[in-house]
């Protein structure tokens, strides 16, 4: 099993940490790499989209080449998992989009996000959250965090904070609106990696 970072920018290390954690909890065989050019994801079991700022890792995704391996997985069935910023890229919609902000989105996941729908970095809060098919209490931290406000229909929600929908699935693909990955709860990395 080779499961790829995309290692332009943001929650890098924290992920390759709990993805690294969770296959020695899980004792089976796999390697986590860091991606930051093209030509690797084709190889890749499943791909990880970290949070970090959604603008500047769009940039870098499309000048490398990447973003193009990235929606060619995610269409064959390799599984992504899209944290924060990593959310916002799976969309196929963003408010900032609407404005002319942001760049082109991956357009994987039928959803349309709000970045910054709970405020700014010091609006940042954690909270015990209910998450379909992972159990409950999971620590969720919410960091200048994006939510989803409409799903397509083959879209499953997941969790919701008031109004918004903070996690969903779309066959292959999870998205999340917060970190999983600076906590020490690994449940739903055990989730994404039973996707692989």
């Amino acid at each position: 099993m080779l499961i790829g970072v995309i290692a332009i920018q943001g929650n890098v290390a924290e992920h390759v940490n709990a993805l690294e954690r969770t296959i020695s909890e899980r004792n089976c065989h796999g390697t986590i790499t860091r991606i930051k050019h093209s030509g690797l994801v084709p190889d890749c079991d499943a791909i990880v989209l970290p949070g970090g700022e959604s603008t500047t890792l769009a940039r870098l995704m499309w000048r490398e080449g990447i973003a193009t391996e990235i929606q060619c997985a995610a269409e064959s069935g390799v599984p992504v998992l899209g944290t924060c910023a990593g959310l916002v890229l799976l969309a196929v919609r963003s408010d900032a989009q609407r404005e002319g902000a942001e760049p082109h989105l991956l357009g994987a996941m039928d959803i349309e996000v709000k970045r910054n729908a709970f405020g700014r970095q010091c609006d940042s809060f954690e909270v015990p959250l209910d998450v379909a098919g992972v159990g409950d209490a999971f620590p969720a931290v919410f960091i200048r965090a994006p939510a989803i406000v409409q799903c397509g229909r083959a879209v499953s929600p997941l969790a919701r904070v008031g109004e918004y929908v903070v996690a969903a699935q779309e066959g292959n693909m999870l998205a999340l609106a917060f970190h999983p990955e600076i906590t020490s709860d690994m449940r739903l990395h055990h989730y994404f990696v039973e996707m692989i």
